[in-house]
């Protein structure tokens, strides 16, 4: 059972920082635009996808070296990497900083549209859905809007995610069968046919919905939760306006 979680060192480690920088950037990004409108919502959310590369690249080497390791191999005498952190202080010991970065563009070329359809997906769905705060069916409705903003982002890019998964992966062995992107596309093509771009597509899409509906759901009700408070305390923090009684005139000491 624990070869199916190989690999999970890294993306535990790796995900935290990189919804916090997805996340941040956005948010940012969005009040520098001012407008909240379709297309502001993917250029924030393009400029995140880009930004969090320098996470999201070193993080999905370890993982791929990582369930890599073993491979077609009955009983392995001794691994190679002990986890994700040794796999990647390895790595950088042999190739350098060039190295850890493999697959850096193809990274960028996925993440920055990517995520760019995912928050544009996910401002369109609620809009249409009206998740109001008032809505007693918000929930299901923003877990909804979230999963298939995550499945409209892995189709627009998946094709080059199998590009960067075979970049990534290559020199396993210690043999390494690709030149570059270009390289890797054109063997890939002439051994597998077009389809080689959607190999692994359908479990991919099984993960996305659960994973993004719970991320943009947890999110946006933590976000709302939080702004609620910072009214509250706005409001008890203001002093009360104490309405001014008209003066009365005082009685004057008769002179009789």
């Amino acid at each position: 059972m624990l070869g199916l979680y190989k690999g999970i060192g890294s993306p535990m480690l790796g995900l935290t920082f990189i919804n916090a920088i997805v996340f941040g950037v956005q948010g940012n990004a969005m009040r520098k635009l001012g407008r909240d409108t379709p297309l502001n919502q993917f250029l924030a959310g393009a400029s995140a996808g880009a930004i969090q590369c320098v996470i999201c690249c070193p993080m999905e080497l370890a993982k791929t070296r990582m369930q890599m390791q073993g491979t077609g191999e009955k009983k392995s005498k001794r691994k190679m990497y002990k986890n994700s952190v040794d796999c990647l202080v390895r790595i950088y010991r042999k190739e350098g900083i060039r190295g850890i970065n493999r697959g850096m563009v193809t990274t960028l070329i996925r993440e920055t549209p990517g995520f760019g359809v995912y928050f544009m997906t996910y401002d369109i769905l609620t809009r249409s859905l009206g998740c109001e705060p008032e809505d007693p069916y918000m929930i299901p409705k923003l877990l909804f809007a979230g999963g298939m903003s995550g499945i409209a982002s892995w189709i627009s890019t998946y094709p080059v995610d199998v590009i960067k998964s075979r970049l990534q992966a290559d020199g396993v062995g210690g043999v390494s069968k690709y030149s570059g992107i270009m390289d890797c596309i054109r063997q890939s093509v002439q051994k597998e046919g077009l389809r080689v771009f959607t190999r692994g597509l359908m479990s991919t899409l099984l993960r996305a919905f659960p994973v993004n509906a719970t991320t943009f759901a947890t999110v946006t009700l933590f976000l709302m939760y939080m702004r609620e408070g910072e009214e509250c305390c706005i409001q008890e923090c203001e002093p009360q306006a104490v309405p001014l009684q008209p003066l009365q005139p005082q009685a004057q000491p008769s002179s009789m």
